[in-house]
């Protein structure tokens, strides 16, 4: 057997998934408490946190699934590290990341809405996450 350095059991693409979301998701939801903090809180906004929450959270759990199943699905046993994602979910990880961050920088969003929205997207994300590491344990 000939495997590369950068080839891993393909389980483990599952718990590299999972870190990386759960990051991705700690971070957004940072920037939202940090926005939170920053404008006075209507009886409203944690509500829409929670409404951003269940929309992102429910795309996420069906994303997380299907990525699971295609990774377990995989005919060999050893794959290329960056194997957790597929073309497709790096584009749109580029673009969500590339805008997210460049509409919030240009001022774009106010505050109000980066403390809700964001709030609610970074659980959803830290939930994908926790999703992947599921199914890592899941599959052993």
């Amino acid at each position: 057997m000939n495997r590369k350095f950068y080839e891993i059991p393909k389980r483990f693409l599952l718990a590299i998934a999972g870190i990386i979301w759960m990051i991705a998701g700690f971070n957004v939801v940072r920037l939202g408490i940090i926005s939170y903090k920053l404008v006075r809180v209507r009886w409203y906004l944690p509500l829409l946190s929670l409404i951003i929450f269940g929309l992102f959270g429910r795309m996420f759990y069906k994303m997380a699934v299907k990525h699971g199943k295609r990774i377990m699905g995989y005919e060999e046993e050893y794959r290329p590290v960056w194997n957790f994602f597929d073309v497709k979910s790096y584009i749109i990880m580029a673009i969500m990341m590339g805008g997210g961050i460049g509409l919030r920088n240009a001022g774009f969003f106010p505050d109000v809405f980066v403390a809700f929205f964001y709030t609610g997207l970074g659980c959803a994300l830290f939930l994908a996450g926790v999703c992947f590491e599921i199914l890592f344990f899941e599959n052993k």
